[in-house]
Parts: structure tokens; C-alpha cells; sequence
């Protein structure tokens, strides 16, 4: 593997957990070009012929084995635009990290633009953490623009960990699933915005067999002067299971706004949503303020437990 400098592997750590190069199949890009590139004997990753991305094949039947895709910039006035897609065989029980970090120092804009398609084989389960970070000192935005696009198998199961909690200036994040029978999509959304920080998630979720089930949860504080909005829409067009959620805490001069979205094409499509915004509670703060915390540690404690 390439050498890394110090703030590229602090950026790996955030995002993907990493202190040591992983177990397993990798791919870490860093600035825009591969760092290091390994496959296993059941996880194959092949670059795309344009250099723009990597195709992931992972053989049926695999079992407990993981791979890791970060992605970190340290470049100011990069931008990239990165399409990967998984090849997820029948039978396979694996997971997926990926993440991006973008430390940026200049005055000009950093920005990654991650385009994930999963194809995800019948009786499978995947689960895939996408953590979202940014640092430094510069005038320059840090901007990240993750697309997802999943398409699930009969009797597969994808579990979606979506997070991104501090340094990122602008954000669209598009999710798109359809779930063939049996499938179920579980999504959590953890995201913390601050000053003048832009965050608006999108997913729709489209439920073409019987007993697919989808469960998506957006839990999100809003900071400062930022701005949010959570676009979640469900469409139900057999016999299935469908509910999605939005549960934010506001504070400062911060905006959020919440558009859950159902549409029933069959009778027996079960549909909810659920949505609410609300400051933090007072008697929360005082409690903890009664134990000897300020009022700023009281606040900073009970949005950490939120967001976990």
C-alpha cells in the first residue's frame, strides 16, 4: 500500500475505523487515485477501465468476510466523481465499509461525489456503513454527494448505516431501493449539521414483492444556522411492510424540515410515517446540570446519546 501522511490516516480512522491496513479485500483511494488494492479468494475488486471506480464480486455463498472501500481527500480544489457497484452472490453473509473524509486546508472547494449500486443476491445479508467527515482550516467547502442505489433479491436483507456528525459543509444524499419478496431494507441516518452547514437526504424505497419490508429512520440535530431536510418516500405495491422516520433535535437558529411520503398501491400494503422536531427538553438539561455538568456538557451529553 501507498504511504499515507498523517492526515489521511486520521481521515481512515474516522471513516472507516481503520489503524492498520484490514483484514480482508480493500480498496483505500486516496486523492483521487488508488493507495492500495487487495481481493480475496472470495471477494474479487476490479477497477472500472476508466480508472473511475471499482467493481466488487463477491462469490455465493461467502460468509463473514468484509471489505473495505474509504475514500479520503486532503487536496484542495479536488472534485471527483467515483461509481462502484457490488456484486453480491446468492447466499452470502458479508460487510461493507466505505466512507469518505475530506480535510481541506485551501480556499478552494473539496469534493467527492460516491455513486454505489449494490445488487444484492437472493437469501444474502449485507450490512454497509457509509461514514461522512470533514476537517481543516480552510475557506474552501467540503462537500460530499453520496448516491446509492440498491436492488435486493428475494429473501435478502440489507442493513444500511448512514452517518455523518461533524465538518461537512453541503450535502445531497440520494438512496434509492426496490425489494423483490421477502427482502427487507433496514436504514439508520445519523447526521449533525452546524453553521452554515446544508444537509438534504432523499430515499425512495419501492416495494415490488410480497412481504418486503422496509424500515427507515433518520434521527438528526441541526446546529448553528444549518439547514436540513429529510425527503422520505415509501411506495407499496404488494403486500407488504413499510415505515420510515424522522426524529430531530433543533437548537440555535437552525432549520429542519421533514417530508415523509407514502403511497399505497395495493390493499394490503402496510404504510407508516413518523415524524417530529423539537429543542432539548429543560428538564433534561437540568437534571444533568444537577449532577455537576454545564449547561453546555449537559447539551453536548444528551446529543451524543441521540445520535448513537
Amino acid at each position: 500500500m501507498a504511504k499515507l501522511g498523517e492526515v489521511e490516516k486520521r481521515l481512515l480512522q474516522e471513516v472507516a475505523d481503520l489503524h492498520t491496513i484490514p483484514e480482508g479485500a480493500y480498496n483505500i483511494r486516496a486523492n483521487g487515485v488508488s493507495a492500495g488494492r487487495m481481493s480475496s479468494a472470495n471477494i474479487d475488486i476490479q477497477p472500472k477501465e476508466d480508472g473511475k471506480g471499482l467493481d466488487i464480486y463477491i462469490k455465493p455463498g461467502t460468509k463473514k468476510e468484509s471489505v473495505h472501500i474509504p475514500v479520503v481527500l486532503t487536496q484542495t480544489g479536488l472534485k471527483e466523481v467515483v461509481y462502484n457497484d457490488f456484486y453480491v452472490g446468492d447466499d452470502c453473509d458479508v460487510l461493507i465499509i466505505a466512507g469518505c473524509g475530506i480535510d481541506n486546508c485551501g480556499s478552494q472547494d473539496s469534493q467527492h461525489d460516491g455513486i454505489h449500486r449494490f445488487f444484492v443476491g437472493a437469501n444474502s445479508k449485507v450490512k454497509y456503513v457509509e461514514k461522512h467527515f470533514g476537517s481543516g482550516t480552510g475557506r474552501g467547502k467540503r462537500i460530499l454527494n453520496p448516491v446509492t442505489e440498491v436492488h435486493q433479491d428475494e429473501n435478502s436483507y440489507m442493513e444500511m448505516e448512514m452517518v455523518q456528525i461533524k465538518g461537512v459543509d453541503d450535502t445531497l444524499r440520494d438512496t434509492t431501493a426496490d425489494l423483490k419478496a421477502g427482502a427487507k431494507l433496514i436504514v439508520r441516518e445519523r447526521l449533525m449539521t452546524d453553521g452554515d452547514q446544508n444537509a438534504v437526504s432523499t430515499y425512495v424505497v419501492t416495494l415490488d414483492g410480497e412481504g418486503s419490508n422496509a424500515d427507515v429512520v433518520s434521527r438528526s440535530v441541526a446546529r448553528g444556522h444549518s439547514y436540513q431536510k429529510f425527503d422520505a418516500k415509501i411506495l407499496g405495491n404488494a403486500p407488504c411492510h413499510g415505515h420510515t422516520e424522522c426524529d430531530s433535535i433543533i437548537m440555535d437558529e437552525g432549520r429542519i424540515l421533514a417530508v415523509p411520503g407514502l403511497q399505497a398501491n395495493c390493499v394490503d400494503a402496510e404504510l407508516v410515517h413518523e415524524a417530529a422536531i423539537g429543542k432539548i427538553a429543560g428538564d433534561q438539561l437540568i437534571k444533568l446540570m444537577t449532577l455537576g455538568l454545564t449547561e453546555h456538557e449537559a447539551e453536548e451529553q444528551i446529543i451524543n446519546g441521540f445520535l448513537k
